[in-house]
């Protein structure tokens, strides 16, 4: 008889699942949360929020495709020109899964192709940017 071999039982385990930790330190909203963000009175309360130092930027740029806030007004703009932000949009354009739609699949219905939802991109107040600088 060979000698059992026993593994898993260190402290160092922990160190295994990095890319999980990571995966999970930088999650982002998911594409229902977002569409729900996209509301006007939703849009409108993420747009114009208060001054909060704990978050990039003092929670004054923030992106309402993507969930991202940033540092100044100027790093916003270039943002909403690059390819990923253009990709956000391009996911949104199609509606968000509803229940209904998965009964569908699940063979309670006829199936029916997913509608698209018309996403335009954000616009930059430039009154904030002058306020700023006064």
């Amino acid at each position: 008889m060979g000698k059992s071999r026993q593994t898993g039982n260190h402290s160092s385990d922990k160190k295994k699942h990095i890319a999980r930790t990571w995966k999970t330190k930088h999650k982002t909203k998911d594409l229902d949360q977002i569409h729900v963000d996209l509301n006007p009175e939703t849009a409108a309360k993420l747009l114009h929020q208060e001054v909060d130092i704990d978050v990039t930027g003092c929670a004054q740029h923030y992106c309402l495709h993507c969930a991202r806030y940033f540092v100044d007004l100027r790093s916003l703009k270039e943002h909403l020109k690059t390819k990923v932000h253009k990709r956000r949009l391009k996911q949104l354009r199609e509606a968000p899964y509803t229940q209904a739609e998965a009964e569908r699949a699940a063979g309670m219905g006829s199936y029916v192709t997913p509608q698209k939802v018309e996403v335009k991109s954000q616009t930059v107040e430039e009154d904030m940017d002058s306020e700023l600088h006064t």
